[in-house]
Protein backbone atom coordinates (compact mmCIF):
# COMPACT_ATOMS: atom_id res chain seq x y z
CA UNK A 1 0.00 0.00 0.00
CA UNK A 2 2.84 1.85 0.94
CA UNK A 3 4.25 1.14 -2.14
CA UNK A 4 1.43 2.18 -4.60
CA UNK A 5 1.17 5.73 -2.66
CA UNK A 6 4.46 6.15 -3.16
CA UNK A 7 4.18 5.21 -7.01
CA UNK A 8 0.65 7.65 -6.85
CA UNK A 9 2.98 10.79 -5.46
CA UNK A 10 6.16 10.10 -7.88
CA UNK A 11 3.48 10.36 -11.34
CA UNK A 12 2.07 13.51 -10.02
CA UNK A 13 5.27 14.93 -9.02
CA UNK A 14 6.22 14.26 -13.09
CA UNK A 15 2.92 15.40 -14.08
CA UNK A 16 2.90 18.50 -12.38
CA UNK A 17 6.85 19.12 -13.61
CA UNK A 18 5.73 18.37 -17.01
CA UNK A 19 2.96 20.77 -17.09
CA UNK A 20 5.33 23.73 -15.36
CA UNK A 21 7.75 22.96 -18.39
CA UNK A 22 5.02 23.08 -21.19
CA UNK A 23 3.26 25.86 -19.39
CA UNK A 24 5.29 28.72 -19.21
CA UNK A 25 4.66 30.99 -15.51
CA UNK A 26 3.16 34.09 -16.11
CA UNK A 27 5.15 37.45 -16.39
CA UNK A 28 6.31 39.22 -13.45
CA UNK A 29 5.51 42.53 -13.21
CA UNK A 30 9.45 43.73 -14.03
CA UNK A 31 8.63 41.46 -17.59
CA UNK A 32 5.54 43.08 -17.68
CA UNK A 33 7.00 47.28 -17.55
CA UNK A 34 9.76 45.88 -20.44
CA UNK A 35 7.52 44.60 -23.41
CA UNK A 36 4.77 47.44 -22.73
CA UNK A 37 7.59 49.70 -23.01
CA UNK A 38 9.15 47.91 -25.99
CA UNK A 39 5.32 47.94 -27.73
CA UNK A 40 5.13 51.72 -26.49
CA UNK A 41 8.65 52.34 -28.51
CA UNK A 42 7.21 51.20 -31.49
CA UNK A 43 4.05 52.42 -31.35
CA UNK A 44 5.31 55.97 -30.37
CA UNK A 45 4.17 58.76 -28.10
CA UNK A 46 5.48 61.94 -26.86
CA UNK A 47 7.39 61.43 -23.69
CA UNK A 48 8.27 63.78 -21.23
CA UNK A 49 11.72 62.20 -20.43
CA UNK A 50 12.97 64.54 -18.02
CA UNK A 51 10.54 63.12 -15.32
CA UNK A 52 9.92 59.18 -14.86
CA UNK A 53 12.00 56.16 -14.65
CA UNK A 54 15.51 56.82 -16.40
CA UNK A 55 15.93 53.30 -17.78
CA UNK A 56 12.46 53.03 -18.96
CA UNK A 57 13.51 56.33 -20.91
CA UNK A 58 16.74 55.43 -22.13
CA UNK A 59 14.91 51.79 -23.79
CA UNK A 60 11.89 54.22 -25.18
CA UNK A 61 14.85 56.26 -26.95
CA UNK A 62 17.32 53.42 -27.60
CA UNK A 63 14.71 50.94 -29.70
CA UNK A 64 13.98 53.53 -32.90
CA UNK A 65 17.16 54.74 -32.79
CA UNK A 66 18.40 51.37 -33.34
CA UNK A 67 15.95 50.71 -35.98
CA UNK A 68 16.76 53.92 -37.72
CA UNK A 69 20.41 52.53 -38.06
CA UNK A 70 19.27 48.98 -39.46
CA UNK A 71 17.03 51.10 -42.11
CA UNK A 72 19.27 53.58 -43.34
CA UNK A 73 21.78 51.00 -43.88
CA UNK A 74 19.34 49.37 -45.86
CA UNK A 75 18.79 51.80 -48.50
CA UNK A 76 22.54 51.15 -49.66
CA UNK A 77 21.37 47.41 -49.44
CA UNK A 78 18.52 47.44 -51.29
CA UNK A 79 20.77 49.67 -54.09
CA UNK A 80 23.25 46.78 -54.88
CA UNK A 81 20.66 44.38 -55.42
CA UNK A 82 18.71 45.77 -57.84
CA UNK A 83 22.27 47.31 -59.42
CA UNK A 84 24.18 44.30 -59.33
CA UNK A 85 22.11 42.94 -62.40
CA UNK A 86 23.26 45.79 -64.68
CA UNK A 87 27.06 44.30 -64.07
CA UNK A 88 30.40 44.65 -62.19
CA UNK A 89 30.64 48.41 -62.73
CA UNK A 90 27.29 49.50 -61.97
CA UNK A 91 28.27 47.90 -58.61
CA UNK A 92 31.57 49.26 -58.09
CA UNK A 93 30.04 53.07 -59.07
CA UNK A 94 27.47 52.27 -55.89
CA UNK A 95 29.95 51.41 -53.60
CA UNK A 96 32.95 54.38 -54.30
CA UNK A 97 29.67 56.97 -54.49
CA UNK A 98 28.66 55.13 -51.14
CA UNK A 99 32.18 56.12 -50.06
CA UNK A 100 31.85 59.43 -50.88
CA UNK A 101 28.57 59.79 -49.34
CA UNK A 102 30.36 58.44 -45.73
CA UNK A 103 32.00 62.06 -45.04
CA UNK A 104 28.32 63.15 -46.37
CA UNK A 105 26.62 60.98 -43.41
CA UNK A 106 29.57 62.16 -41.28
CA UNK A 107 28.54 66.22 -41.16
CA UNK A 108 24.78 65.12 -41.30
CA UNK A 109 25.07 63.09 -38.47
CA UNK A 110 27.55 65.61 -36.32
CA UNK A 111 25.19 68.67 -37.24
CA UNK A 112 22.17 65.85 -36.43
CA UNK A 113 23.45 65.22 -32.78
CA UNK A 114 24.20 68.98 -32.01
CA UNK A 115 20.54 69.36 -33.04
CA UNK A 116 19.40 67.00 -30.88
CA UNK A 117 21.09 68.38 -27.78
CA UNK A 118 19.30 71.81 -28.34
CA UNK A 119 16.00 70.60 -29.23
CA UNK A 120 16.35 68.53 -25.90
CA UNK A 121 17.31 71.29 -23.90
CA UNK A 122 14.89 73.42 -24.51
CA UNK A 123 11.88 70.59 -24.25
CA UNK A 124 13.74 69.89 -20.62
CA UNK A 125 13.20 73.63 -20.02
CA UNK A 126 9.51 73.50 -21.01
CA UNK A 127 10.57 76.09 -23.75
CA UNK A 128 8.71 74.60 -27.10
CA UNK A 129 9.06 78.30 -28.72
CA UNK A 130 13.17 78.16 -28.44
CA UNK A 131 13.02 74.69 -29.53
CA UNK A 132 11.14 75.29 -32.34
CA UNK A 133 13.52 77.92 -32.89
CA UNK A 134 16.62 75.58 -32.64
CA UNK A 135 15.25 73.48 -34.80
CA UNK A 136 14.40 76.23 -38.21
CA UNK A 137 18.00 77.13 -37.48
CA UNK A 138 19.08 73.97 -37.57
CA UNK A 139 17.12 73.21 -40.84
CA UNK A 140 18.30 76.40 -42.24
CA UNK A 141 21.79 75.32 -41.52
CA UNK A 142 21.42 71.90 -43.20
CA UNK A 143 20.31 73.82 -46.15
CA UNK A 144 23.13 75.61 -46.65
CA UNK A 145 25.99 73.01 -45.80
CA UNK A 146 23.63 70.98 -48.51
CA UNK A 147 24.36 73.60 -51.39
CA UNK A 148 27.98 73.95 -50.23
CA UNK A 149 28.29 70.84 -50.55
CA UNK A 150 25.91 69.17 -53.71
CA UNK A 151 26.65 71.88 -55.95
CA UNK A 152 30.79 71.15 -56.42
CA UNK A 153 30.14 67.82 -56.13
CA UNK A 154 27.49 67.41 -58.69
CA UNK A 155 29.50 69.39 -61.65
CA UNK A 156 32.77 67.82 -60.42
CA UNK A 157 31.38 64.15 -59.76
CA UNK A 158 33.23 62.45 -62.72
CA UNK A 159 36.30 63.88 -61.38
CA UNK A 160 35.51 62.84 -57.85
CA UNK A 161 35.49 59.06 -59.12
CA UNK A 162 38.33 59.50 -61.30
CA UNK A 163 39.66 60.62 -57.69
CA UNK A 164 38.89 57.62 -55.94
CA UNK A 165 40.65 55.34 -58.41
CA UNK A 166 37.41 54.61 -60.78
CA UNK A 167 38.47 52.82 -64.31
CA UNK A 168 37.56 54.94 -67.55
CA UNK A 169 34.53 52.74 -68.01
CA UNK A 170 33.43 53.28 -64.70
CA UNK A 171 33.43 57.31 -64.74
CA UNK A 172 31.72 56.68 -68.18
CA UNK A 173 28.87 54.62 -66.50
CA UNK A 174 28.79 56.24 -63.56
CA UNK A 175 29.09 59.76 -63.84
CA UNK A 176 24.81 60.48 -63.83
CA UNK A 177 24.37 58.62 -60.68
CA UNK A 178 27.55 59.99 -58.98
CA UNK A 179 26.07 63.45 -60.12
CA UNK A 180 22.48 62.79 -58.69
CA UNK A 181 23.47 61.24 -55.36
CA UNK A 182 26.57 63.45 -54.70
CA UNK A 183 24.19 66.45 -55.66
CA UNK A 184 21.18 65.59 -53.84
CA UNK A 185 22.88 64.98 -51.07
CA UNK A 186 20.74 67.25 -49.61
CA UNK A 187 18.20 64.88 -48.50
CA UNK A 188 20.42 62.72 -46.41
CA UNK A 189 21.25 66.11 -44.38
CA UNK A 190 18.00 67.06 -44.14
CA UNK A 191 16.32 63.28 -43.00
CA UNK A 192 19.21 62.99 -40.75
CA UNK A 193 18.25 66.91 -39.31
CA UNK A 194 14.30 65.76 -39.45
CA UNK A 195 15.12 62.69 -37.08
CA UNK A 196 17.20 64.93 -34.70
CA UNK A 197 14.36 67.19 -34.09
CA UNK A 198 11.99 64.70 -33.66
CA UNK A 199 14.23 62.46 -31.36
CA UNK A 200 15.16 65.66 -29.47
CA UNK A 201 11.43 66.74 -28.82
CA UNK A 202 11.13 63.36 -27.14
CA UNK A 203 9.17 61.01 -30.16
CA UNK A 204 11.71 59.13 -31.59
CA UNK A 205 9.28 56.61 -33.12
CA UNK A 206 8.04 59.37 -35.80
CA UNK A 207 11.75 59.72 -36.82
CA UNK A 208 11.51 55.36 -37.35
CA UNK A 209 8.61 55.47 -39.26
CA UNK A 210 9.99 58.19 -41.59
CA UNK A 211 12.64 55.97 -42.52
CA UNK A 212 10.34 53.08 -42.84
CA UNK A 213 8.58 55.05 -45.75
CA UNK A 214 11.54 56.04 -47.07
CA UNK A 215 12.35 52.66 -47.08
CA UNK A 216 9.25 51.57 -48.83
CA UNK A 217 9.67 53.94 -51.60
CA UNK A 218 13.29 53.54 -52.09
CA UNK A 219 12.69 49.73 -52.66
CA UNK A 220 9.99 50.64 -54.92
CA UNK A 221 11.15 53.12 -57.14
CA UNK A 222 14.44 51.39 -57.48
CA UNK A 223 13.49 48.55 -60.19
CA UNK A 224 11.61 51.33 -61.90
CA UNK A 225 14.09 53.70 -62.14
CA UNK A 226 16.63 51.30 -62.70
CA UNK A 227 15.17 49.40 -65.47
CA UNK A 228 13.23 51.21 -66.95
CA UNK A 229 9.81 50.08 -65.57
CA UNK A 230 6.41 51.68 -66.72
CA UNK A 231 6.38 54.77 -67.44
CA UNK A 232 9.70 55.10 -65.75
CA UNK A 233 12.49 55.79 -69.00
CA UNK A 234 15.46 53.58 -68.82
CA UNK A 235 17.80 56.76 -69.09
CA UNK A 236 17.30 57.18 -65.46
CA UNK A 237 18.94 53.47 -64.99
CA UNK A 238 21.51 55.16 -62.90
CA UNK A 239 18.82 57.75 -60.79
CA UNK A 240 18.41 54.42 -58.30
Amino acid sequence: MARAFLYVRADVVLCMSVLEWLVPPPPTEGERGFWSSVREALKGSHQDFTSGNLNRAILLLAIPMVLEMVLESLFAVTDVFWVGRLGANAVATVGITESMLALVFAIGLGVAMSTTAMVARRIGEKDPEDAAIAGVQAIILGLVISLGIGIPAGIFAPELLRAMGASPEIVATGSGYARIALGGCGAIIMLFLNNAIFRGAGDAAIAMRLLWVSNIINLVLDPCLIFGIGPFPRTLMYAL
